[in-house]
């Protein structure tokens, strides 16, 4: 018979060797997750880690995600579509419109005045129009899920907007071609840039405001750039931002079944509603911060929106357009887009 201390080690021994087997599990498929905002931002916090998370536990432990915010792993945020296409990385989440007429078919949810003020509807309209209009255009990709932000507001540094003849003549960053086209509409020049170039914009002066949602304003500091936020009545918006978390085709089709069903059953359709839900209250919180500072929120009379969706008008009509030599058929998407939304909830 074995003295007890032999015993015991030798049960130690096995309890360390299965652990070392649970960790060899655990790290089985590791990706790499690449984003442009901070690890402190709420897209970080509040949607990214806790959606990797879940993956992670619907996996068994057998799936490692590993996220690199700041663009951590190197290049600025429009280069990340192209990463993730050439395997560079295996995750990313990005702004569609950092990388201009790649994506024209979901840019129809962008578009003023068929994005309203409801983040969650459009999400779950975007998820309805997925298979049959949308997926077409993320080749070398694989989606997890798509979705837009509360839509883009005015955030001035010293003057007010009330009225479409306000902002003529001004200088406004935007990050989509869509919205340059809003601001063009307007009778102001666009600025294109990464949203983590806006404060430094914004304090030397190279332009007078930006078009971004309020859910911003707390990781940028935007508030001690600026002295106006502006939305239209019922928290209407000047179109959005559409964003997608995508993985690389190739890694993805070597991944076996159950593997692929972790991350399908954490981006679901319930996924991407509340998506909507977590932006919509990133974006309460926003506003607070930037009154709290002294800034001055200015919500337009109904009267003062509808004078801005007369003038924006256009710009649907120049997305139609522009997307039909593509042999993509704008309009019926316009409405298309519109119906889902007000049926998913979205119709103010």
């Amino acid at each position: 018979m074995k003295p007890l201390h032999l015993l015991k080690a030798a049960a130690l021994g096995a309890v360390l060797a299965a652990a070392a087997g649970s960790s060899a599990v655990a790290q089985e498929y590791t990706f790499k997750f690449h984003h442009f905002l901070g690890a402190k931002s709420p897209a970080n916090t509040k949607m990214l880690e806790p959606w990797a998370r879940q993956v992670e536990e619907n996996s068994g432990g057998r799936v490692k995600i590993e996220i690199f915010p700041s663009m951590t792993l190197g290049g600025r945020p429009p280069e990340l579509i192209q990463q993730a296409r050439d395997g560079v990385v295996d995750l990313i989440w990005a702004v569609n419109g950092y990388t201009p007429g790649l994506f024209p078919r979901t840019e129809v949810f962008e578009l003023p005045f068929v994005y309203v003020n409801n983040i969650k509807a459009t999400n779950l309209a975007m998820y309805d129009m997925f298979e049959s209009d949308l997926k077409q255009e993320y080749k070398g990709l694989e989606v997890m899920f798509l979705h837009v932000h509360a839509g883009q507001a005015f955030h001035m540094r010293d003057k007010p907007v009330h009225t479409p003849a306000d902002v003529e003549g001004l200088k406004l960053r935007i990050p989509t071609r869509t919205g340059a086209w809003v601001i063009e509409a307007l009778g102001a020049a666009p600025t294109a840039m990464p949203v983590p170039e806006l404060p430094q914009a914004l304090q030397k002066g190279v332009v007078d405001g930006a078009l971004i949602p309020w859910e911003i304003i707390p990781p940028l500091k935007i508030q001690e750039q600026t002295k106006y936020q502006i939305e239209g009545f019922n928290e209407t918006r000047f179109g959005t931002t559409t964003f997608q978390v995508s993985m690389n085709k190739a890694r993805w089709d070597g991944l076996p079944a159950d593997i692929q069903k972790a991350f399908r059953d954490a981006s679901g359709r319930d996924w991407w509603g509340k998506v909507g839900e977590i932006w919509r209250a990133s974006d309460d919180f926003g506003i607070k911060v930037a009154t709290d500072a002294g800034n001055e929120h200015i919500v337009l009379t109904k009267e003062q929106t509808e004078a801005f969706r007369e003038k924006l008008e256009p710009v649907v009509q120049r997305w139609i357009k522009e997307v039909s030599p593509q042999g993509i058929g704008g309009a019926r998407l316009v409405e298309q887009a519109r119906d889902l939304i007000a049926k998913n909830g979205g119709g103010n």
